[in-house]
Order: structure tokens, then C-alpha cells, then sequence
């Protein structure tokens, strides 16, 4: 029989200090339309390729919800019991039964850090430029320097005349050689608010000298305001100068006295990793270049400005413990800051140790290799022959930009709409980003077209196109609706000026609205 949580008893497990997942198990465009505060988007569709992160014990309670009728959180009940996790409830009833019980609804996505982001504003006053007035000190030459807090693909895309890209936890760590005058005005960007409003009390909080300001509504404001955006641009912060380094550690002390940073070495992580009863994330904080050329063992990336922007993604356990990797200490006790405040009680700063700050640890290098548990071995193909039906699993996003001629689109756990939409081919070729979640699908193909030959394609979209082979773009084939994920507002083409304007008034409302749930308790400090 199905185990399941009641409402009621959820807000009750919700307000206290126990760890708790709760997964939104509906694609990721649905759950933006309605959700409870701390529940993290794992949709049902690609939750094995998710979940080795985002609930890294197995032994956690797990309480997965739906709408209340999709029988989707069953399905991920069965699937997590399939993979070892041991401990996985039902929300009864779902969202529905949520708000019937006096639960508050968020729309959106990311909640937690964009109410987060409302609150530092409301509380410390954090000041914020106009676009209007930003551009007359453009053209006006006056002494300042814009730094986008946003990752360098998010910066790439657009950004704000000379504008240079330091993403979120880099502010502190590189700021001293990008404005050693202290007369220099600092203005931090980023595409709307959240990461503007931390990035500029970042530096205030590590009490730099110079003046900084928030760029009201980041690149989103800008664009409205009349101003036109650069594209393309390539522009970076450089690694710190020596002086820079000295100046960066000094404020990163200053702000973990104030703000009750914690610390913890080898021996206790070690330790935690053992823990039955614990859950751990061991996160790196540093740029993908860092972690990449030399990290921990078994650590994760997560860029100390997008964990705390989008905190549901990484950290899935309420109450978990969180260790920060930073041999430099700086990009780590930053992000701790804001997690602490953020209401996350078990965060520590490890401290580094020898030369490179890894001395005694186990290290690897490279691209991370993801783990995908229930990937089950399944004949595959390098090319698509005449004949063939190929459905994409590919985000609508990216199908939309490029995909096989001729394929359909569609979503994992929505395979009975496609089969309506394709009828009963002889042979079916599965696809997705890179593959992984092709074949994941292709067991479940199978089974609703017994008739047909089903193999996905070795290496996915990646393969194909990198081979040179053709492409189009649209999204005219669909099986299914495009709500598998959250449209940014520069994704709805000719609408874009409403998504935006919705987008930024959706912000401001976040810091009354969570008001009304009791168990958000973000914190203050003197």
C-alpha cells in the first residue's frame, strides 16, 4: 500500500529540525505554477538522472507530491523504492489538498532564493540604481565599473555596456583589483533582481570602500528602460592579484565574525560522510575551471552565486549538512554567510589545508561524471534510417532551437500521449540532450509499442550534431504541452516585454507573501 503524508502533518515536519525532502515530481513548467515554498523540482521524467545529488542519502524521509490526482507521485514512490531509497511518503492529495488545508501556494521557480534575495532588500536597504540614471553616468564617463554577477553563459547572452562578468561568490574574491579606487562606484547586475540585491550586499556586508548599488531590474529593467543590451561579449575578471588575495581573505574574516560562519576540517567531514543518520553535501564553490582542473574527491560544483540562487536545486534535504570547499576561503565563507541567513543551520567552511588547501584529501580532475542509478543496458543506434520515427526528450527550449529533421517532441512520463500522437511505427528512435535519458525512456517505449523496434540514439543530440549531421528548429511536431519547463521571459519571443514586467512584479510580491507561511524563517544578524 502507498504510503502517504497528510497536509497537515507535512507543515508539521516542515517547521521542524528534522531532514525532509520534498520533491515536486511534475515537470518543471508546472510546478512553476504553483507549489509549496520548500518543495525542489524533480520531475518525474528525469528524476534518476536528478536525485543522486539532490538527495544524496537514501535513508532520508522523501515526501513526493503532484497536483493531487496525476498519479505521478505514486510512479516516483515506486521508482525511488526501485533505487534504494527507503523512506518515501505521498503527499495526500497532493497541492490541492495543500491549500485546502490552509498551505500556501508560490508560483515560480527557485522561490526560496528569489523571496530570499526580496528580504536582504527589505531588511538592509540594499541601494539600487536606475537604468535612466546608470546610462547618463555611462555617457557621462563617470568613474565606475558594472559587474554582472550572473554565469558567464547567462553573461554572454546579454549584458549591460561594459559590464564584467564576476559570477555571484567571485564578487568579493575579485572586486579589489576591478575598483582599487575607492571613489569607484560599483554597480552589480545581473537579469533581474535576486543576484543584483545579494551580489551589491555581498560587497557591502564585506565592507569594501567604495560606493555599490544595485542595478534596478538587471539586464530585464535595462532593456525596458529603452537601452539596448551587448551580445557576445567575452569580457571576465581576472584571477586576484596578490594584494587583491590580501584584501579578499581581510573582508572574508570580518564577514564570518558577523555573520556566525562555521568551520570544520578533514577529520569531521570524514566522519560525516559515514553518518547514517546524516545527510552531506560536500559543495565546491569555486569557477567550473577550478573545480575542473583540481577538486575533492567526490565533491560537487555549485558556484557559490547560483547555490544561493537557486538553492532548491542543490541542496533537495531540508536540515541537511553543508560543507563549502574554498581553498582560498573567501568564495566559501561569502556563500556560508548567506546561507546561514537563509535559515540553513549546519553549513561550515572547510578549512583548507597544505599549499593547494587539499592536503590529505583524495583529488580528482576533469569533468564530473554523473551517476545514473536504474540505467538499464538497451540496444542503441549512431544514425537514423529511412523509415524511422525518433521522439526528442530534449527540453521544448532546446528542441526548439535544434533537433533531428523530423522528430517528435515529448516528455518521458507523458509516453501514452505521444503514443496517441504517433500511431504504431515499425521502428522508433529515442533521443534526448546526450542520450542518458533516451534510454532511461526506452523500456517504457517498449512496453506501449510492443510492435515496433525501439533503440535510442548512442550519444543523444550531442553526437548528432557534433558529427556534422542535419538540424532544423520549431517545435511544429509536439506531443504533449510545452510546459515541461520554466519559459524565461526572453524565451517567449514577441511577448517579451509583459513576461518581463510579470517576472519582476512576481519578485517584488515574494516578501509578503511569505508572510504567510510560518515555517520560513530566514534569519537576521547585527
Amino acid at each position: 500500500m502507498c504510503a502517504e503524508t497528510s497536509a497537515q502533518r507535512l507543515a508539521e515536519r516542515l517547521a521542524g529540525q528534522e531532514e525532509l525532502a520534498l520533491l515536486d515530481v511534475r515537470e518543471q513548467g508546472v510546478h512553476y505554477r504553483g507549489h509549496p515554498f520548500f518543495a525542489s523540482s524533480a520531475p518525474l521524467s528525469r528524476l534518476e538522472m536528478m536525485i543522486g545529488d539532490l538527495v544524496p542519502r537514501r535513508g532520508v524521509p522523501i515526501v513526493a507530491l503532484d497536483g493531487g490526482k496525476e498519479g505521478l507521485a505514486e510512479q516516483a514512490q515506486r521508482r525511488l523504492a526501485e533505487l534504494g531509497y527507503t523512506d518515501v511518503s505521498v503527499l495526500d492529495g497532493g497541492c490541492a489538498a495543500w491549500r485546502a488545508a490552509g498551505g500556501e501556494l508560490f508560483s515560480g521557480v527557485n522561490v526560496p532564493s528569489k523571496a530570499f534575495g526580496e528580504f536582504v532588500e527589505h531588511h538592509y536597504g540594499t541601494p539600487r540604481i536606475p537604468p535612466q540614471e546608470l546610462n547618463d553616468y555611462l555617457k557621462k564617463n563617470r568613474k565606475l565599473v558594472i559587474l554582472d554577477s550572473r554565469p558567464f553563459e547567462e553573461f554572454h547572452r546579454m549584458n549591460i555596456p561594459r559590464a564584467i562578468d564576476v559570477p555571484g561568490a567571485e564578487l568579493a574574491w575579485r572586486v579589489h583589483d576591478l575598483a582599487p579606487d575607492p571613489d569607484t562606484l560599483v554597480v552589480v547586475n545581473c537579469a533581474g533582481r535576486t543576484r543584483s540585491i545579494i551580489g551589491c550586499q555581498s560587497l557591502r556586508n564585506a565592507g569594501i570602500p567604495n560606493p555599490v548599488v544595485a542595478l534596478k531590474d538587471g539586464t530585464m529593467g535595462w532593456e525596458l528602460a529603452g537601452f539596448e543590451c551587448e551580445r557576445g561579449t567575452t569580457r571576465v575578471a581576472p584571477p586576484p592579484s596578490q594584494e587583491g588575495r590580501k584584501r579578499a581573505r581581510a573582508v572574508a574574516d570580518n564577514v564570518a565574525r558577523r555573520f556566525q560562519v562555521k568551520f570544520t576540517d578533514r577529520k569531521n567531514v570524514e566522519r560525516w560522510k559515514s553518518d547514517p543518520a546524516r545527510s552531506l553535501y560536500l559543495l565546491d564553490v569555486r569557477s567550473r575551471e577550478e573545480f575542473e582542473q583540481r577538486r575533492i574527491a567526490g565533491s560537487r560544483h555549485a558556484p557559490g552565486g547560483q547555490l544561493v540562487q537557486a538553492t532548491d536545486e542543490y541542496l533537495g534535504v531540508r536540515n541537511a549538512r553543508v560543507v563549502l570547499v574554498d581553498p582560498e576561503r573567501v568564495r566559501s565563507v561569502m556563500t556560508a554567510s548567506w546561507l546561514n541567513q537563509m535559515g540553513w543551520n549546519d553549513v561550515y567552511v572547510l578549512e583548507p589545508e597544505g599549499a593547494e588547501g587539499f592536503a590529505g584529501w583524495p583529488t580528482e580532475s576533469g569533468a564530473r561524471i554523473r551517476q545514473v542509478p536504474g540505467l538499464r543496458p538497451w540496444e542503441s543506434v549512431s544514425r537514423v534510417d529511412a523509415g524511422s520515427v525518433v521522439i526528442d526528450f530534449s527540453t521544448s527550449l532546446r528542441f526548439r532551437a535544434r533537433h533531428i529533421p523530423g522528430a517528435w517532441w515529448g516528455v518521458r512520463s507523458r509516453l501514452s500521449e505521444a503514443r496517441e500522437k504517433i500511431g504504431n511505427p515499425r521502428q522508433l528512435v529515442l533521443t534526448s540532450e546526450d542520450g542518458v535519458l533516451a534510454q532511461l525512456a526506452a523500456p517504457e517505449a517498449a512496453a506501449l509499442w510492443p510492435g515496433a523496434q525501439v533503440r535510442f540514439l548512442e550519444g543523444g543530440n550531442a553526437a548528432w550534431f557534433a558529427a556534422g549531421l542535419p538540424a532544423q528548429t520549431g517545435i511544429e511536431r509536439a506531443t504533449t504541452a510545452l510546459d515541461d519547463v520554466w519559459y524565461k521571459p526572453y524565451d517567449h519571443g514577441a511577448d517579451y516585454e509583459k513576461h518581463a514586467r510579470d517576472y519582476l512584479s512576481w519578485e517584488v510580491a515574494l516578501v509578503e507573501q511569505i508572510k504567510r507561511d510560518p515555517a520560513i524563517r530566514f534569519r537576521v544578524f547585527s
